[in-house]
Order: structure tokens, then C-alpha cells, then sequence
């Protein structure tokens, strides 16, 4: 019991402490962003570009205008490289104890890559669906960590993740990250890669809470398959208490996207159901062909890729097909 109160605690910690460090730099972008909020100067002067403004502002204005500078490029908008790789080092540096309570020094590399990209294709929002998803998915895999060794099935590294588990679980969405960058499609397809870019969250975010629920709280776990009853952590197996959590999880960020503008209402359904029939295909992948002779190359990254990829292509193509429903 001990352990459990222990493990809950520190989740419970990890999740309010990152989620206050990644507030503070949030909300005033998206305030800023939503409403158009201006602070004007009675003597305005004309604004020079992003490296020179910083480089005069400090030599003239001293420590103030610097940091004026600063606030003022972390809250561009549209968002720039520079706005994104300032605030995602500022970020990062703030919240190091939680990023290292969840990611090898490699994974945080990879870690800072995939923000930087989230940063400034989607702005602060998409960056707080990350985060959102990063500080759930570390918390609920150290639920009853001690349980989980000693059963076998818990992540390696206590739940530190690695480089390959970061891209495993942001493949999809840095490919979306980068189409809305370089503008594929053009405005038409603009919302189409973000809401692919909040499904593919979604689904891992599903599929990382259903797996470490189950394996902490499933009675019975049954083969998906067939349903016959195999130990947790098999892979292919659901469990009732996993499979509801990891449905949670997902209406949980898909409403959170609702809120801060990422997705609409009818693009928040359309995550949560497409996240449910990606994860079904993921297990379905599991027990039919991981660890079976010819497939070894498919490991658990592999499969993760090929799970949000699923979440993402099956969102686009249910918001598509919506549309042209209604079109005709």
C-alpha cells in the first residue's frame, strides 16, 4: 500500500508541477493569439527583425528591453523558428525535473526536436497537446511501478523513455507538424493536419493509458483475438479497467484540444473514435503478428508508429468524408 500511495503521489506531483511550468508560457501566447491583445507605445517605433531587434534592444535599453524582446518573440504570432526554439528551451529548462523523471537524456533531445516542430507549425496550443499528453503518459506509467517489475511488464528505465520510444509515439505527428509548416495542400488542408496532428496524440496517449492501467488494475486480460484469458503485459491482450481508462484518456485530450482551439467540437469526436479503431488495430497487430517468426523487425516503436499513423489517417479521412456528405 505504501508503494501505491507513493507511486500516486509522485504521478499527482509530475502532473502539476509540469502542467504549471508549461502554463506560464502558455496562456499568455494564447491569450494574446485569441483575442489579439495589443499593449501600445505612445511613440511607436518601426519594428526591425527578430536577431537585430534583439541585439539593439539589449545594447540600448539594458535588461528590460531584452527582455521585452524576448516575451515579445516567444509570443509571435504567426510563430516563428526563433519563437519556437526559445520557448521550448525556456521550457525545457523549467521543467527539467519532470523531463527527466520521464525521458533518458536522448529521449529529451528527440523530445526538444518533436516541441520546436509542435511549437511552430501549431503555436503554443499544439505544444500544450503534447505536453498534456507527455505529463499523463509519464504519470500513469509509474502507477504501481514496483507491481509491474515485479510482474515483468513494466517500461524498461523505470518509465524513462528513450529516442526510439519518442519517435515511436511522434511519428505522425511530426510528418502533420511538417505539412502545416510548408503548407501542403495550402489553407484548405490547414485544419485537416492539425486535426490528424491532435488524433495522433490522442491515440497514443489511448493506447499508453489503457496498456499501463490494465497491467496495474486489469482482473482479466483476454486476447483480443480470441478472447482467451492470458497474463498482462501480453501483447495483443486488453483488459475492461485498461480499455475504459485509455478511452478516458483520449476524450480527455481531444477535449482539451476542443478548448484551446486545436480541434472543434465535431474534430474532438472524430479523434476520440478514430484514436478506439487505431488502438483495436494495434492489438489486432499485436497478437497476430508481434513476436511471431518473420516479424521480429516489428517492435513495439515500429507498432507505435504504425498505430498513431492509423489514428491520424483514419481522422482525416472521417472528417472528409463528413464533409462531403454534407455536400451532397
Amino acid at each position: 500500500m505504501k508503494t501505491s500511495h507513493s507511486n500516486y503521489l509522485i504521478s499527482s506531483l509530475l502532473l502539476c508541477s509540469s502542467s504549471s511550468s508549461f502554463l506560464v508560457f502558455y496562456f499568455p501566447s494564447l491569450v494574446l493569439s485569441k483575442f489579439q491583445i495589443q499593449f501600445t507605445n505612445p511613440h511607436p517605433k518601426p519594428k526591425p527583425p527578430p536577431m537585430q531587434a534583439l541585439s539593439s534592444s539589449s545594447s540600448s535599453d539594458g535588461p528590460h528591453g531584452a527582455i521585452t524582446v524576448l516575451l515579445n518573440t516567444i509570443q509571435a504570432s504567426p510563430p516563428t523558428w526563433e519563437s519556437a526554439i526559445l520557448s521550448n528551451l525556456l521550457i525545457f529548462l523549467v521543467g527539467s525535473p519532470i523531463l527527466l523523471a520521464g525521458l533518458s537524456g536522448s529521449g529529451i533531445a528527440a523530445a526538444f526536436v518533436l516541441g520546436t516542430l509542435s511549437w511552430r507549425a501549431f503555436g503554443p496550443s499544439g505544444f500544450f497537446i503534447v505536453a498534456a499528453y507527455f505529463v499523463i503518459g509519464t504519470a500513469v506509467t509509474k502507477v504501481k511501478m514496483a507491481q509491474k517489475e515485479a510482474q515483468g511488464v513494466a517500461e524498461k528505465r523505470r518509465g524513462r523513455r528513450g529516442p526510439g520510444s519518442v519517435i515511436g509515439s511522434s511519428a505522425a505527428g511530426c510528418v502533420c507538424a511538417f505539412l502545416s509548416i510548408y503548407e501542403v495542400g495550402g489553407a484548405a488542408y490547414s485544419s485537416l493536419w492539425r486535426l490528424a496532428f491532435v488524433a495522433s496524440f490522442c491515440t497514443k496517449l489511448s493506447d499508453t493509458v489503457s496498456s499501463e492501467i490494465g497491467k496495474a488494475y486489469g482482473k482479466i486480460t483476454y486476447l483480443v483475438t480470441t478472447f482467451k484469458v492470458v497474463r498482462r503485459g501480453t501483447e495483443g491482450a486488453v483488459s475492461v479497467e485498461g480499455t475504459i481508462a485509455g478511452l478516458l484518456a483520449s476524450v480527455l485530450l481531444a477535449s482539451v484540444g476542443c478548448i484551446i482551439g486545436e480541434v472543434d467540437a465535431s474534430g474532438a469526436i472524430i479523434c476520440v473514435v478514430a484514436s478506439q479503431i487505431a488502438n483495436l488495430g494495434e492489438s489486432l497487430i499485436g497478437a497476430l503478428l508481434q513476436e511471431k517468426e518473420g516479424f521480429k523487425w516489428l517492435t513495439n516503436d515500429v507498432v507505435n508508429i504504425i498505430n498513431i499513423s492509423l489514428g491520424s489517417i483514419i481522422a482525416v479521412l472521417m472528417r472528409q468524408t463528413i464533409l462531403q456528405s454534407l455536400l451532397h
